[in-house]
């Protein structure tokens, strides 16, 4: 009986209801007025930070640029290097860079991820037959039982290379700036300017919506129809809307008059208070972006700052406090890992005395030296960075 199958059916229980998927149980809840911040990771940050943004763009490639452009020395205890091994390699580190595309690519790598890579090919002598820098956002660290690295995986077009760091000479030198929660990975200036960034990018995104609307703020139609009515029928509201969007919205309508029939009536919006605020609040973000990455923002034309007297001052302190911390770190780094391979204890590091913005400093430096009676002359070169002169000399 069909009555039978029904109640056998009822009889049954219900089997329990299961998640398709694995997540399934998460709800989203979205509500309005949340601030929507733009992601963090190295890709997502150099995108919108560096190609998206005029100001992340410039701060990055005048800083490295101007520590690029460094002239180098290489010396030991002894003596200073005209002509050296490792000299010619940095010169020319591949067949497609020279000395100053090759550590542009390092600065620029370290400012935007906080980490850069420089790869060792192989040659017929000692050192490296070849330099390469390599993307950071490619590059993962594996680290070994201790902490330390044994190898770097770099994916690239669905495939892995693995560096081994453990069996004779290490084919990476890894420079990373300063972390302080994480042991493996550099902390860059670029994470501590996205909020700014962030504000900078919308700020640029609000006005050009402002231009779009011929640079006027909104108003509203108000309609009165006859005998009070308030309320247009459906086909007279769809009518409007494709005539505001066709006439009188975009660049292309700007200024054009308004023709309003019976019973409608615009009324203007002025800007409010917080409009009037937004310019300032955009240079404010411009500000503290110039500031995360250690740039005058005097040099980067940003009205309203006073810090130093005037630009020459500014671009001092731009060197003194910025580029050179940065260089010295690298060649650092890049003198020591170099250093295995030769065999011999040599240090690059810029010279002071061919960089025109300290000028002024070295100079009051040589003549202050240079007049100190109690010291010997070997305290002199120390003191100025020279190497020692040999008991011959």
């Amino acid at each position: 009986m069909v009555f039978d199958f029904l109640k056998r059916a009822a009889s049954v229980p219900e089997a329990p209801e299961k998640k398709a998927s694995a997540t399934g149980r998460v709800v989203a809840w979205g509500t309005s007025g949340r601030v929507a911040w733009s992601p963090r990771d190295a890709v997502s940050l150099a995108r919108t930070g560096f190609q998206g943004n005029p100001i992340g763009f410039r701060v990055v490639k005048l800083i490295a640029e101007a520590a690029a452009a460094l002239p180098l020395i290489l010396q030991d205890h002894e003596r200073r290097y005209e002509q050296h091994p490792v000299l010619d390699l940095i010169r020319r580190p591949n067949g497609a860079q020279g000395r100053a595309e090759l550590f542009e690519a390092v600065y620029g790598h370290l400012l935007l991820s906080g980490n850069a890579y420089l790869e060792a090919v192989p040659g017929a002598g000692k050192l490296p037959g070849e330099l390469h820098v390599l993307r950071a956002d490619r590059m993962a660290l594996v680290p070994g039982a201790d902490g330390w690295p044994v190898a770097y995986d770099y994916s690239v077009g669905g495939r892995t290379h693995r560096f081994d760091m453990t069996a004779g000479l290490p084919p990476i030198c890894h420079i990373k700036t300063f972390h302080p929660q994480d042991d493996h990975y550099g902390f860059s200036p670029l994470q501590a300017a996205a909020v700014a960034i962030d504000v900078h990018s919308s700020a640029s995104a609000w006005s050009k919506a402002l231009l779009d609307n011929a640079a006027r703020p909104s108003g509203a139609i108000v309609y009165k129809g006859a005998d009070g009515q308030g309320q247009l029928t459906e086909d007279q509201y769809d009518r409007l809307v494709g005539e505001m969007e066709a006439h009188h919205q975009g660049a292309r309508n700007a200024g054009r008059p308004m023709l309003l029939e019976g019973g409608l009536d615009w009324k203007p919006m002025g800007f409010s208070p917080s409009d009037m605020e937004f310019q300032k609040t955009k240079e404010s973000a411009a500000r503290e972006i110039a500031i995360a990455f250690g740039v005058p923002p005097m040099l980067m034309g940003i009205p309203g700052d006073a810090t130093y007297a005037n630009y020459q001052e500014a671009n001092r302190a731009f060197y003194r406090l910025t580029v050179l911390p940065l260089v010295q770190r690298v060649t650092a780094s890049v003198s020591h890992w170099l250093s295995v391979f030769s065999d011999e204890a040599v240090e690059l590091r810029p010279d002071l005395d061919q960089i025109p913005a300290l000028a002024a400093e070295r100079d009051q430096q040589w003549a202050r030296v240079g007049a100190a009676d109690f010291l010997t002359p070997a305290e002199k070169r120390v003191l100025l960075g020279l190497p020692r002169l040999s008991e011959e000399e």
